[in-house]
């Protein structure tokens, strides 16, 4: 159930990403799930990838996480359109992997500020502190 929250998010990202896309291109935004579905395909299948992952980070909202997602949702999602007779230039896939990587890493990036920035506030104990890190949420 810890996942949940995480794989929502990535999921909503991913339609924001087919949307801006679409509208873009001067194309009906309301179509995004032609552009979407290959992706969230993809983004489910990262989420499942990074949790059986030897090794694994432990958060889904880690850092690390997020570039297991990232990275599957891709190139998975390139391979399932081309598979399905769409298109994949590379104009096409530069731009979404620059924007996934934003959106799917990004907002992992800006929670791991905030907690770290959190941790570091000087009402937290210790024991708070422990609870706020992951080696996979480090962005530095």
């Amino acid at each position: 159930m810890r996942y949940l929250p995480a794989v929502i998010v990535d999921i909503v990202l991913v339609l924001v990403f087919a949307v801006i896309g679409r509208a873009s291109h001067d194309e009906n935004p309301a179509g995004f799930l032609l552009t979407a579905w290959p992706f969230l395909i993809a983004v489910l299948l990262g989420h499942l990838l990074a949790a059986l992952l030897p090794g694994r980070p432990r958060r889904p909202w880690s850092v690390l996480w997020g570039v297991v997602v990232w990275i599957v949702t891709v190139a998975g999602g390139m391979l399932i359109r081309v598979l399905s007779g769409d298109t994949a230039e590379v104009p096409f896939i530069i731009v979404a992997t620059l924007v996934l990587g934003a959106f799917l890493v990004g907002w992992r990036g800006i929670a791991a500020l905030l907690r770290r920035r959190r941790g570091a506030a000087p009402h937290h104990d210790l024991a708070d502190s422990t609870e706020q890190g992951d080696p996979g949420d480090s962005v530095t």
